[in-house]
């Protein structure tokens, strides 16, 4: 059995390198034209060569996001752009618009094409068509079921990419006009104004009817991370972290839970570890639920009344180095932490610890109370030796 590839999004080349030193298998990315992100930072030409090339190095895939919805004046540079990536040997592209496949036939360009999400693809008779026009994935629609995942998987042999966490759409995989209705930002153009995260007043005709609460028709997010071994076992080809424009704790934190989620179901010690939920609940601010995987979802699944969103500040520092003569870690900080707080550690390809906090250092040497200001180098004593790029957090764990 060929294991499950892990893929994660990349907003920018920095975010790129912490996804795939965190284990992920590929990772999908926007240039700067042609992507649905397109309010993250995204790849220039040069971000997006160098970016392959460090992937390649640590043997992971690169898929570049040409997904908008395309209109008359989008063409002029696109050959050129297909061919670019071609040459930058570019592992495949995420495409919605299906004349993309033969502008790659007529001009001999040779990218493996995946069928994007925003062609809401779920049910087998769309997937043996999309199959003979010569697609080898397809991103199948957040929408779908686990029975519709099985019979497309059992009736097609198509490889298949599944969302497994990250933002849900109140539209279709995506397919919602309202931000272009109300703002302008045409979330097919990769520009959402996220209108379903608004609230609003409700109205009978000319009559209020909503008091003191307002309304919103948000889905909250998705999390599969309970159906890793289901989904493993349906013959799921590639699971896909949704969230180009997170930060690299998000990134970090998702990839270490699902990778060790994954590697556990492979090597034969998978079992429910609710501290896997709470890492991932406690590294964004929504509810994240199993949507439309294992029932159809109810009021249970979505924001409609009461949202709350709070600002999360778990996220405490990146290790710069560790000083093995004295025994210190040499951070950067990123929110507060003072003195005798404990904080967790975690970094790719280890277990996470937790130590209390004895004393801080900042940078001339003098001990400070607590780690108030941003970016600042601070050093702190840890016994246990740590590596560049772990992350420290607040030890939220009982």
């Amino acid at each position: 059995m060929s294991k499950v590839e892990l893929l994660a999004p990349a907003g920018d080349l920095e975010r790129l390198k912490w996804a795939v030193l965190y284990g992920a298998d590929a990772v999908y990315l926007g240039g700067w034209k042609y992507s649905l992100r397109s309010n993250a930072v995204n790849f220039s030409m040069e971000d997006i060569k160098e970016g392959v090339l460090f992937a390649h190095d640590h043997n992971v895939k690169v898929y570049i996001t040409v997904n908008i919805v395309f209109h008359e004046n989008d063409y002029d540079e696109l050959v050129d752009y297909l061919k670019d990536l071609e040459k930058y040997k570019v592992d495949a592209i995420i495409a919605s618009d299906i004349f993309i496949l033969d502008l790659l036939k007529e001009n001999n360009i040779n990218l493996e094409f995946h069928l994007s999400t925003q062609s809401s693809c779920m049910n087998k008779e769309a997937v043996k068509f999309f199959q003979k026009e010569g697609v080898k994935r397809v991103v199948l629609a957040r929408e779908c079921s686990k029975e519709d995942i099985k019979g497309i998987i059992d009736e097609t042999g198509i490889d298949t990419e599944v969302f497994i966490h990250g933002a849900m759409c109140m539209g279709y995989s995506g397919r919602c006009t309202l931000s272009n209705y109300l703002t302008n930002r045409d979330s097919n153009r990769g520009a959402c104004a996220q209108i379903c995260r608004w609230v609003f007043d409700l109205y009978d005709e000319d009559k209020k009817i909503n008091k003191e609460t307002d309304f919103s028709f948000s889905p909250k997010d998705l999390s599969l991370i309970n159906y890793i071994p289901d989904l493993i076992e349906l013959g799921v080809k590639s699971f896909k972290i949704e969230g180009r424009m997170k930060s690299i704790y998000y990134v970090a934190t998702l990839l270490s839970v699902y990778r060790r989620v994954i590697d556990a179901y492979y090597n034969g010690t998978y079992k429910f570890n609710k501290n896997d939920q709470l890492e991932l609940y406690r590294c964004a601010n929504r509810d994240a639920l199993p949507q439309y995987f294992d029932k159809f979802p109810s009021t249970n699944e979505q924001y409609y009344i009461g949202r709350q969103e709070n600002t999360n500040q778990d996220f405490l520092g990146v290790v710069l180095d560790y000083d093995e003569d004295n025994k210190e870690i040499v951070l950067e900080q990123r929110n507060f932490f003072k003195v005798g707080d404990s904080i967790n550690i975690f970094g790719p390809k280890k277990e996470a610890f937790s130590i209390d906090v004895k004393y801080i250092k900042n940078e001339d040497g003098e001990e400070v109370d607590a780690a108030r200001h941003p970016q600042e180098i601070l050093r702190i004593p840890c016994d246990k030796k740590v590596d560049k790029f772990d992350l420290i957090r607040i030890n939220f764990f009982n």
